[in-house]
């Protein structure tokens, strides 16, 4: 089970966050274009970055916690999930905060609309 702790893990992130795509209105799966075009310049360079410190002996991998499988430059699979998995939960955290935070959260419409029906 160790040997998938890192997956496992990454997983638990993306179950943990994504009640806030309909919950809180985070909009970030519904809109993949604009979430590829946000995640893409970190991603590519902490790819690089992480391909030149592993080349370099600067950071390794312990193959108890890894599945095994590696990429090109010797990256674990597992780190290639991380530059995307946790990057995605920020965003989601950070939308559904500026809905809250403007009052546009699905719930809170609702709630609108059952205070004041005329005005909704």
């Amino acid at each position: 089970m160790e040997r998938f702790q890192y997956l496992l893990l990454m997983a638990a992130c993306l179950v943990v966050t994504a009640p806030l795509e309909w919950v809180l209105g985070a909009r970030v799966w519904r809109r993949p274009r604009r979430l590829a075009v946000s995640l893409a310049p970190a991603f590519a360079f902490f790819v690089a970055w992480d391909l030149w410190a592993s080349a370099t002996d600067t950071w390794g991998f312990d193959e108890r916690y890894t599945v095994g499988l590696q990429l090109p430059g010797g990256m674990a699979v597992e780190e290639l999930v991380f530059f995307l998995v946790v990057p995605i939960c920020g965003v989601l955290t950070l939308e559904a905060v500026r809905n809250v935070l403007a009052g546009t959260t699905p719930v809170q419409r609702r709630l609108a609309r059952r205070r004041d029906p005329v005005a909704a």
